[in-house]
């Protein structure tokens, strides 16, 4: 994965966030570690393997929540794009006939 250069901005947005999601990363660490501490040789994979994917994929959705929360928070700092003006009226008529 090719990561590219951020801003300064990005990169102390980056860090606030690296620093939020800390606490949820090493809570989910701590459990990750403790099931698979439970398992036996023979019970690493399968259903596992399973309970494990899905500890990970909640620990992403974690991460998005976060992210969100802390643009909602700050909103967007990027410049506002306007849309342009329509050049012509669209093709569609309202007044058509209306299907029954």
């Amino acid at each position: 994965m090719n990561e590219r250069p951020l801003t300064d901005a990005q990169e102390a947005q980056a860090q606030l966030l690296y620093q939020r999601f800390k606490n949820a990363f090493d809570d989910e660490a701590l459990r990750l570690a403790r099931l698979l501490a439970s398992k036996e040789d023979a019970h690493l994979l399968g259903d596992t393997e399973f309970q494990v994917r899905d500890r990970v994929h909640h620990l992403g959705a974690q991460a998005l929540h976060i992210a969100l929360d802390e643009r909602k928070k700050g909103a967007t700092k990027g410049r506002v794009r306007v849309a342009p003006a329509a050049t012509k009226p669209p093709a569609a008529s309202v007044s058509g006939k209306k299907r029954s």
